[in-house]
C-alpha cells in the first residue's frame, strides 16, 4: 500500500493541497482523490470533512455541477454538498 502523508495535526490548507496533488497525479476528480487519500491512510472519509477548505469545497461543487450531480441555477438555491 502506498501510504500518503497524513498526521492528526494536519490543517485544512495542508489537506487540501495534498488532495489537489493526488487529483493531478492520478488524473481523477477531487472526490475520488479524497477517497483514495482516505483509503491509503486507513481513514474513514466521514472524518475528513472538517479538513476540506472552502476553495476545495467550491472545486468539488463545480465538478458535481459539471457531472449533473447538483443543479446550478441562479434563481433556485444552490445544492448543498454533504461535506
Amino acid at each position: 500500500m502506498n501510504k500518503l502523508w497524513y498526521n492528526e495535526s494536519m490543517n485544512s490548507k495542508e489537506f487540501s493541497l495534498k488532495i489537489e496533488s493526488v487529483s493531478k497525479q492520478k488524473r481523477c476528480s477531487y472526490m475520488d482523490a479524497i477517497l483514495e487519500f482516505c483509503k491509503d491512510n486507513d481513514l474513514d472519509p466521514g472524518t475528513v470533512g472538517n479538513l476540506i477548505s472552502k476553495s476545495l469545497k467550491e472545486k468539488i461543487k463545480a465538478e458535481a455541477v459539471n457531472l449533473k450531480l447538483l443543479k446550478n441555477s441562479s434563481a433556485a438555491p444552490q445544492g448543498k454538498l454533504p461535506i
